[in-house]
């Protein structure tokens, strides 16, 4: 398994922190998910609190503070200081949104803040799309991680272009890669690690699910089976059938 930034992490499963039912809710999803990383807003840090954050450290996990509803490489800049300060990482999840709707990355924005915050000695993980050029230049930018989407965030419709995804990690074999947002089953967990990528990072299907302490459960299961099987070398799709019992050596009547 690649490493995120020199750290492995014993499970493939990123989870969110915000829209739980209750703190209480969150940490019974977290400790049931076995997820390895919990990703946080600075905004969700200041309107929680101590309580909040003395829930996260009591987890154990590696924490990746986020740059959430920022539309401006500025704002991700500013976001991403103060959000060193208070969680005391270099990590960064880097979003430039540029497109309200959508929730679609600013790809020029992305990529301006990428540079600088690269320079700052941050450790980013762009939350990007699918395109390679774009992919290329965030990695000769200095990012070491890419985090391409599945779907529009908290759209839950899983891998929206298999093929662009296909090609994004055949490209760049060496660069860990966690497919983030719009996965809204553990079987579009599953789907992503089946298809080489390193990790997920999902919310909204396991916080606002009717109960989210086993949804949780399920993406951590769909999570390590689908690392599981891609290890394994999964079979090649084929165009006819092939019988599974041989055929040598059986009688002729």
């Amino acid at each position: 398994m690649r490493d995120f930034y020199g750290v492995t992490l014993d499970s493939p499963l990123m989870l969110g922190t915000a829209q739980y039912p209750s703190p209480a809710v969150m940490e019974a999803a977290f400790r049931a998910s076995g997820a390895s990383v919990a990703t946080v807003s600075l905004r969700r840090e200041t309107g929680g609190g101590q309580a909040f954050w003395q829930i996260i450290k009591g987890l154990g996990l590696h924490v990746l503070p986020n740059t959430a509803g920022c539309y401006s490489a500025r704002e991700a800049v500013t976001t991403a200081r103060m959000a060193r300060e208070v969680f005391e990482t270099n990590w960064i999840k880097l979003e430039v949104i540029g497109h309200a709707d959508t929730l679609q990355p600013d790809p020029f924005g992305l990529l301006e803040a990428a540079e600088t915050l690269a320079a700052e000695g941050f450790q980013v993980f762009p939350y990007t799309t699918e395109d390679q050029v774009l992919a290329q230049r965030l990695v000769d930018a200095g990012c070491r991680v890419l985090m391409p989407w599945g779907a529009p965030i908290g759209s839950g419709l899983g891998l929206n272009n298999r093929y662009g995804l296909r090609m994004l990690r055949a490209a760049f074999p060496d660069i860990p890669m966690v497919v983030d947002a719009g996965l809204g089953l553990p079987s579009h967990a599953a789907d992503a690690m089946e298809m080489g990528f390193d990790a997920v990072l999902l919310n909204t299907a396991v916080a606002q699910a009717d109960d989210p302490v086993a949804m949780a459960t399920a993406f951590g299961l769909a999570a390590r089976a689908g690392r599981m099987a891609h290890g394994a070398g999964p079979m090649a799709p084929r165009d006819m059938a092939v019988p599974s019992t041989p055929v040598i050596g059986k009688a002729w009547l």
